[in-house]
């Protein structure tokens, strides 16, 4: 199975560093976020990641082909132009890079990756937000259930639409979240999707979270996969700094790997 990832967008809410590179390359603990969500997948043996880039992207395409650069240790020969990587370290990946436009919205990136896809089902998450989520038990939830869509719902007070879940998991709405709701579930990301999904995906005008995932709801066709451990999405430097408290605490809750 597949991993989709959205990387594509401005930032806008974390300008203080994505004015120079895609908000899931801002890094925590030296490594960009979007490689601390990637281990976490890689880590349940989910190697083949599919990135959708956009803003910057370029900042994307140089860090995964200098990999070694950023991981390993490095003579370079000047005289006869030879480099030599010591303690050299390959990541499992298959990682493939796509522009998905630059202004396009979300449901649109998904849209233009359909190819990279096929006709089985994949993993989707957001570049920014990281979790102690088991994802085997996620992908097995989805499968159980013989939905279009599964997505994570945490229970934290945040400024996202919040869901109304029923008592056999199904998604019946997206609502605005407001001063009444703080304990409702949202949104978090960590989706499974059947490639039917595409269907309820316009062009590079749709925003995901929008019609298609209302549209899903309301057809039956999501279900929410309750998380109740670590959940955060760096969206702001303040939560940036949060998670490089963590991880330089050493107790960074999403590091499931070398444990």
């Amino acid at each position: 199975m597949k991993v989709v990832l959205l990387a594509g967008g401005f930032g806008t809410r974390i300008s203080e560093e994505s004015h120079l590179k895609p908000k899931p390359m801002i890094e925590i603990g030296e490594k960009p976020i979007l490689w601390h969500i990637m281990k976490i997948f890689s880590e349940y043996g989910f190697y083949e990641f599919v990135i959708c880039l956009g803003y910057k992207q370029y900042v994307v395409k140089e860090f995964f082909a200098d990999y070694f650069l950023h991981t390993s240790d490095v003579t370079f020969d000047l005289a006869n132009n030879k480099m030599e990587v010591h303690n050299n370290y390959s990541e499992p990946w298959k990682v493939t890079l796509v522009d998905t436009g630059y202004n396009t919205m979300t449901g649109g990136r998904i849209k233009r990756i359909k190819d990279y896809i096929g006709d089985e089902p994949f993993l989707l998450t957001y570049g920014d937000g990281v979790a102690d989520i088991n994802i085997i038990d996620l992908v097995n939830f989805h499968k159980a259930h013989g939905k279009i869509g599964t997505l994570t719902a945490v229970n934290i007070g945040q400024r996202f639409g919040v869901l109304d879940i029923d008592a056999q998991d199904n998604i019946s709405a997206f609502r605005e979240k407001s001063m009444f709701l703080d304990g409702s579930f949202i949104n978090g990301g960590y989706m499974v999707m059947n490639p039917e999904i595409f269907d309820y995906i316009e062009g590079d005008e749709t925003v995901f979270e929008k019609e298609p995932l209302e549209r899903l709801a309301k057809d039956g066709q999501l279900v929410a996969f309750r998380h109740t451990g670590f959940w955060k999405c760096m969206d702001t430097q303040r939560e940036k700094m949060q998670l490089e408290e963590l991880w330089q605490s050493g107790k960074a809750p999403w590091k499931i790997w070398d444990k």
